[in-house]
């Protein structure tokens, strides 16, 4: 069954838009997975449970989006060697990915569960709340192995230009999760926990479903000498791989950093920003899931010698950018506020101000957006070209500006600051990528 797309063929605009929609879908759907468990918990059972989940968010992302980045970096080396029809490595480097992901799984996972207290009280986790939030946060943590297995294996079938599988598993698997979240939250009244194993769950599903898939690829034809750890590959590919992930890291940190400012306020509070960040999940994750395809597009070209195309596939993802964000802002700006009443039981004592702080949250980073948009298109243009230095030093230009207005500006103007912590760390990572990256694609791309 062949389940792939050459991206070297055909308009830009049609092949990226054609994989980037089942891949935010897809993106979305496992995003989906927290919300789920943010609103059941948060409705069925109270705000303080809603804003220990919150509290949890951004630590367990410092793993999941690790993973991700890894797997992301990895991704680009299959996406090559497809692009130049070199099966054999191809092969080669999906194995050694399976490798180290399972590596550096295993890792996370033991770091993780040991870590996970003690980060909750050095971010200062209101004692009403941490008790849930380290249950929350360490039986996410204890899926790890699962949630690194499936972003590996939906990122090889997204290397060899097939979104559709891991939409499929994901759409599944997101159906299950809401299935179990009822189940163990409402029925067996399990709270946090139950919501937490329900995500786990629904992930080992997708894990499973792209396993399948992938064996029914027609490039994927493992010799056993591919299964042989090659140390020089490994090198290249962490090389590459651990400056992506970094980047990501040190916005998880940064993120932490202004979870830590939020905490400092009531549970009413924690609970608007959490509601509000759930549905900006959403959001962001489909302008990860653009950049991703983008990414996809421009290895497979720059792989293939096609560098016109690859330039053109940069200012065609930057238009669709612009468009999409566009589009969803308008969208937030109109049912925004009755999205956020999916997290918050109307009837509970303090909702109506949990309700309002979560909204203007979310109107201004919705009207930021498209700065976040084309962060995304232009960090991937980079990793694509080979070039994970400016990526990597993007990344660390939104976490100094994100800590530097959370926990400085704060305290000269007020805790109205944090409403305006994101759309300024967004602009610092755009200047020090989209800039370096118009220098750097004349020296490669001429």
């Amino acid at each position: 069954m062949k389940q792939v797309t050459d991206m070297t063929q055909g308009k830009p605009a049609k092949l990226i838009l054609s994989f980037a929609l089942p891949l935010i879908l897809t993106n979305v759907g496992q995003q989906l997975y927290m919300v789920v468990d943010s609103s059941i918990v948060g409705r069925g059972v109270g705000l303080k449970a809603l804003a220990a989940v919150g509290s949890a968010d951004w630590t367990y992302w410092l793993i999941l989006w690790t993973v991700q980045g890894l797997t992301q970096g990895f991704a680009v080396f299959i996406s090559r060697y497809f692009g130049k029809h070199d099966y054999r490595n191809v092969n080669k480097t999906i194995a050694m990915s399976t490798i180290l992901c399972a590596i550096v799984g295993v890792i996370m996972t033991i770091i993780g569960l040991f870590a996970a207290k003690p980060l909750l009280m050095l971010l200062k986790t209101p004692n009403d709340i941490i008790d849930n939030a380290t249950i929350y946060l360490m039986t996410m943590i204890a899926g790890t192995l699962i949630v690194t297995a499936y972003n590996m294996a939906a990122a090889i079938l997204r290397a060899f230009g097939d979104g559709k599988s891991p939409l499929i598993a994901m759409l599944i698997a997101a159906c299950m999760n809401v299935g179990l979240d009822l189940l163990f939250v409402l029925v067996f009244h399990w709270g946090v926990f139950g919501a937490a194993i329900a995500s786990v769950t629904a992930q080992l599903f997708s894990f499973l479903f792209c396993l399948i898939r992938i064996r029914k690829v027609e490039y994927v034809q493992f010799e056993k000498g591919d299964w042989k750890f090659n140390g020089k590959m490994a090198v290249e590919m962490l090389a590459f791989g651990l400056p992506i992930a970094l980047q990501m890291i040190v916005i998880a940190i940064s993120g932490m950093v202004l979870q830590s400012a939020i905490n400092l306020q009531e549970s009413i509070f924690i609970a608007g920003y959490t509601a509000m960040n759930k549905m900006f999940g959403l959001l962001e994750s489909s302008a990860f899931s653009l950049g991703t395809a983008s990414s996809i597009f421009f290895a497979q070209n720059y792989g293939a010698g096609k560098k016109e195309r690859v330039r053109s596939g940069v200012r065609t993802s930057a238009i669709i950018s612009v468009v999409m964000a566009v589009c969803v802002t308008v969208i937030m700006l109109l049912v925004g506020k009755y999205l956020l009443q999916m997290f918050i039981n109307a009837t509970e004592e303090g909702a109506t101000e949990a309700l309002q702080i979560g909204f203007r949250y979310l109107v201004i980073a919705s009207v930021s957006l498209v700065i976040l948009y084309l962060i995304h298109v232009y960090r991937n243009a980079m990793q694509a070209l080979g070039n994970s230095f400016w990526s990597m030093i993007s990344g660390f230009a939104e976490c100094s500006v994100r800590i530097l207005v959370s926990k400085g500006v704060v305290l000269i103007l007020g805790t109205e600051v944090l409403y305006f912590v994101e759309p300024t760390a967004w602009l610092g990572a755009l200047l020090f990528i989209m800039i370096p990256f118009y220098f750097y694609q004349k020296k490669l791309l001429s």
